[in-house]
């Protein structure tokens, strides 16, 4: 089975470690990295990318704004986000799922648990 290939987009270098360690140490899937929403979509347009982790508040262009070029393009409409936020109240949650999202992980959020977390929302099985 292919290794999985998740794109995390968020602002935060702290963050974008995070994510890097608990995904490829638990499930050994391979993590590319964006700092900025254009930045993310050109390398989402570019490589061949299994899901989206996608931080809402970032400076420029957010979450949301991000999330929306990319339902806009054909090559990366069709790639599962899942949004990354401090503000995971069920309000938003639910606005979040009626734009197209696949889920929400709240931050904080422990870097091991974080494969589990995305495995469980997108239907994907982890490897023992």
């Amino acid at each position: 089975m292919a290794t999985k290939r998740v794109l995390i987009i968020d602002d935060e270098e702290a963050i974008q470690t995070v994510v890097q360690f608990g995904v490829q140490m638990a499930a050994g899937w391979e993590v590319l990295v964006a700092c900025t929403g254009p930045q993310g979509i050109q390398i989402a347009q570019s490589e061949a990318i299994d899901a989206i982790l996608l931080d809402v508040m970032m400076p420029g262009m957010d979450g949301i704004a991000t999330f929306q070029a990319l339902q806009t393009h054909s090559k990366t409409a069709q790639i599962p986000v899942i949004f990354m936020t401090a503000k995971a109240q069920r309000s938003e949650a639910s606005h979040f799922n009626a734009l197209g999202m696949r889920g929400t992980i709240a931050k904080p959020f422990n870097a091991l648990d974080l494969p589990h977390l995305i495995a469980a929302i997108l239907h994907w099985e982890l490897e023992p």
